[in-house]
């Protein structure tokens, strides 16, 4: 089962690349909904074949499992536009969705053609096991959230601020 998003955030590509690798950024983008805490520390920047392991919390407050996070990453060139693809292929060590066979999330993203300040954001997540039909529906209106978070977090990801002479 998947849930697929694709939409435009008010960033340019670098911006939104550096944001999704940062542990921090996801954090933001699942709260206040859900809680992340790093369980056996995370790096400021996940790097292809880093690993780490999140405690979540609905809320923010009662624990709801374990999530492994395993990274990889991969680039196409896709109508003569960069596509820069991050994959999580951890998963769930505990709570519901350990009862899930198969976790596969990617996110890509490219440059809108003509507008350098946007990104084309894909997010998609793969879900398999006999507890998939149950979860997906949960997932997805989690999904419809991160979109949200995106979309207003977005503008924050380029802001690089005057420096004023001393």
């Amino acid at each position: 089962m998947r849930v697929l998003l694709k939409f435009t955030i008010a960033c340019d590509a670098a911006a939104a690349w550096r944001a999704v690798h940062s542990p921090t950024v996801l954090t933001e983008i699942t709260a206040p909904l859900i809680g992340l805490e790093s369980i056996d520390g995370l790096p400021t920047a996940w790097e292809p074949g880093d690993e780490g392991a999140l405690q979540m919390r609905a809320a923010g407050v009662l624990p709801v499992g374990k999530q492994l996070v395993h990274i990889s990453e991969t680039e196409r060139v896709v109508a003569g536009a960069r596509v820069r693809i991050l994959r999580d292929t951890g998963i769930p060590l505990s709570g519901p969705l350990a009862a899930l066979d198969v976790w596969d999330h990617q996110i890509a993203t490219s440059p809108v053609p003509g507008h350098p300040d946007r990104t084309l954001w894909r997010d998609r997540l793969v879900i398999g096991g006999a507890a998939a039909p149950v979860l997906w529906p949960a997932l997805w209106a989690a999904w419809q959230w991160r979109q949200a978070r995106i979309v207003a977090l977005a503008p924050s990801w380029a802001y690089d601020p005057e420096f004023e002479d001393a």
